[in-house]
């Protein structure tokens, strides 16, 4: 019997092709006014086979914080493999509900996308307050097709919204796409709410949670911040930056909730014509 092929652990930055090159610059606005924020090893794998440190660089203009150098699609793969102790950190049920509530003062909504999925959660808690629409989601992980095997939605693509073949098919499908704490993920957020406005209709609104790296609690608590996530995060980036974002893409901002870093965007006609991909 030929033995079970060997597990390639990321090293130290640099070695064995699992880093891409250092960049100079922000991959948000092009300045080259870096600072080191912090250095920090996968504290979540530690002890089994985490290794390397990781560098969160930040930018002195704009505030845009990113993994640099970042891990190459392999290395972020291994990182966010199918195992359950590689799945994400579970999001209490209370904020789910909270964020589907942050919804419920515009008229519901025939059908949703929720963007990095996962399970289903999100999903399955909103339920409750709209019974009536039609929950889809995409991820990258397999943990997709157990949300539809279990009901919590009814189509499942397995892959990035930027693929392509999805967002292709997705295009002005959905009254309500949502992304929490996805963005964090994805090699370019840009590509990914362009995508994002490609599958909403015109007037459909589109739900972004995320971390806010100039929170107080990430300075205070260094490493240990659980939203740097090292290494699976790749950006971290402040809400008003995906706000001026939004708004160059012909997006109203509805609201913004600094307690929860929610934003809810209303996508015009003119960000219709514009989201080519």
């Amino acid at each position: 019997m030929p033995a079970a092929p060997k597990t390639t652990v990321p090293q130290e930055t640099g070695t064995d092709g699992f880093h891409e090159p250092r960049r100079d610059d922000c991959p948000w606005c092009g300045s080259r006014r870096l600072r080191t924020r912090l250095r920090a090893p996968d504290l979540r794998q530690r002890g089994r086979h985490g290794q390397g440190t990781f560098v969160v660089d930040e930018c002195r203009d704009c505030g845009h914080a990113f993994q640099n150098p970042r891990l190459t699609a392999e290395a972020l793969a291994f990182y966010h493999r199918d195992l359950p102790e590689a799945a994400p950190h579970p999001v209490p049920p209370r904020r789910h509900r909270a964020a589907a509530r942050a919804m419920l003062p515009f008229p519901e909504p025939e059908s949703w996308l929720d963007v990095g999925t996962g399970e289903g959660a999100f999903p399955a808690a909103a339920k409750r307050y709209f019974p009536y629409t039609a929950f889809d989601g995409v991820d990258t992980t397999r943990h997709v097709q157990k949300a539809r095997a279990s009901g919590h939605i009814e189509e499942a693509y397995r892959g990035r919204l930027t693929d392509e073949a999805i967002v292709n098919r997705l295009h002005a499908r959905y009254d309500v796409v949502s992304m929490f704490h996805h963005l964090e993920h994805t090699p370019d957020p840009r590509a990914e709410l362009r995508a994002a406005l490609r599958a909403l209709r015109p007037g459909g609104h589109l739900l972004i949670e995320l971390s806010d790296p100039h929170r107080a609690f990430g300075t205070l608590l260094g490493k240990w911040w659980p939203w740097y996530a090292q290494p699976r995060h790749l950006h971290l980036m402040p809400p008003a930056n995906l706000v001026a974002e939004l708004e160059s893409q012909h997006c109203e901002i509805v609201t913004t909730d600094r307690r929860a870093y929610r934003i809810i965007a209303r996508m015009g006609f003119a960000a219709e014509r514009g989201a080519g991909y």
